[in-house]
């Protein structure tokens, strides 16, 4: 089987509604659209929650309760794994981090993860660390230091 054999099963595949094409099909002249009007033009219609100019339901209604987003807090994340790039006995920095690309942006700060495998001795500085994170650097005999 190749890629230019392959085939829809029969019923699959409708042809789509031809508007505006003939009386026959019940969606011809108007193209069920009405007369005229904004909606019957091109580009035509009003945005999700538009009232025709009455004050909306979502302004109508109260603003209620507490929001945390404005004071969340967010980490860059990496995983044990992308540690084992670095040679035996390093210490990983976060500049060193961002200067590798491994970190794009350093956000709030970095959070080691413990997945994936290490396999060297390293120090590790960084915001946070997993348990698992930490038990693997020094399963290996390294360090996880939070800065």
């Amino acid at each position: 089987m190749k890629l230019h054999n392959i085939e829809q099963p029969e019923g699959a595949v409708r042809a789509p509604k031809r508007v505006g094409r003939g009386t026959s099909s019940g969606n011809g002249k108007t193209a069920g659209k009405g007369h005229k009007g904004q909606n019957a033009r091109s580009g035509g219609g009003v945005r999700p929650g538009f009232e025709g100019g009455q004050l909306p339901l979502f302004q109508r209604l109260p603003k209620r309760g507490f929001s945390n987003a404005k004071f969340k807090v967010e980490y860059a994340t990496i995983n044990v794994s992308d540690l084992d790039n670095f040679e035996d006995g390093a210490v990983v920095t976060p500049e060193l981090l961002k200067e590798m690309g491994i970190v794009k942006k350093q956000l709030a700060g970095i959070k080691v993860l413990g997945n994936g495998e290490l396999t060297k001795k390293l120090t590790v500085k960084a915001s946070k660390f997993s348990a698992t994170a930490v038990e693997k650097i020094e399963k290996m005999g390294g360090k996880a230091e939070e800065v």
